[in-house]
């Protein structure tokens, strides 16, 4: 039988995805499913959930390492343009689809005079993947602005959830529905000259620390209560260490670079040999914030 009978337009199998992630690296999903609509959406969900198969929701990949032997069941990709739109109204309300580009949305705010995710400026990722790990940096995050978000439960049905409900943490939400639909985004007017000088000064902060135009996926570890995962790492002599192609950045410690030839488990072997070196020198156990798929 097949689960996805009638659906074959949307559906691929033995999908490669390392394509689709920004360390180019991992092995395939077994179905590799883009709905073009909120209904087939629901109903692959549906099917999903009746067949016991598991499900993921891939965005921009920016923030993911998926295992060499891949990963079984459902690979879901908001790509097709319903789910991909940014809805300016008024007073400043944006209603940003999950598929959307962070990137490309603050820069749009910002020629359009909408001050609130300038402080985002240089965080790759869909609008989904960064409400779902709150994403932010030293400058502020995406949970302050998001007022209202449109989510899907594992039986395709829709519903929202606004704060202060809606609670968003360090890397982290209370959303616990598997798929974010959308979000409403209380935006303020302001200059643009003004927030453009913002992007660029957090522009040339991230130039000037973390190793852009590598292969990477961003903070491999989430910092632990008052402390920085980076300088820890620095502080272990870690900077530069490799396992197999895979290194840790010599410009900011907290990134793990994949070099031509790496693979998944050079990745994975790496993080946790920092997480045993951080636990021996300084009792803290490190945690990841990376989603890892296997």
């Amino acid at each position: 039988m097949n689960i996805f009978s009638g659906l074959e337009s949307i559906v691929e199998t033995d999908y490669r995805l390392a394509p689709h992630t920004w360390y180019g690296i991992g092995g395939p999903a077994e179905f590799f499913i883009c709905p073009e609509t909120i209904e087939q959406l629901s109903e692959v969900v549906k099917r999903c959930t009746e067949n016991e198969l598991p499900v993921r929701v891939l965005g921009f990949g920016s923030n993911l390492l998926v295992s060499d032997q891949g990963v079984k069941g459902a690979v879901i990709k908001f790509d097709a343009p319903p789910f991909k739109q940014s809805e300016f109204g008024e007073d400043g309300e944006l209603t940003a689809w999950a598929g959307a580009d962070l990137g490309a949305l603050v820069l749009d705010c910002v020629k359009r005079g909408y001050g609130g995710l300038e402080t985002l400026s240089g965080i790759p990722g869909s609008v989904g993947g960064a409400i779902r790990m709150n994403a932010g940096g030293n400058f502020g995050d995406l949970g302050s602005v998001v007022e209202e978000v449109t989510l899907m439960d594992n039986q395709g049905g829709v519903f929202t959830k606004v704060k202060p409900e809606l609670v968003f943490d360090y890397r982290s939400t209370n959303i616990t529905a598997r798929f974010i639909l959308n979000a409403k985004i209380k935006l303020v007017p302001s200059d643009p000259d003004q927030i453009m000088r913002t992007v660029q000064e957090i522009w040339i902060h991230k130039k000037n620390n973390q190793p852009l135009n590598t292969r990477n996926c961003g903070c491999i570890f989430k910092n632990p209560p008052g402390q920085s995962a980076g300088a820890m790492i620095d502080r272990a002599g870690l900077k530069g260490l490799a396992v197999g192609g895979a290194r840790v950045s010599d410009k900011h410690a907290n990134f793990i670079l994949a070099d031509t030839d790496c693979q998944s488990a050079d990745v994975e072997r790496l993080v946790e040999v920092i997480r045993e070196r951080i636990r021996e020198q300084f009792n803290v156990e490190l945690e990841t914030e990376i989603e890892i798929w296997k």
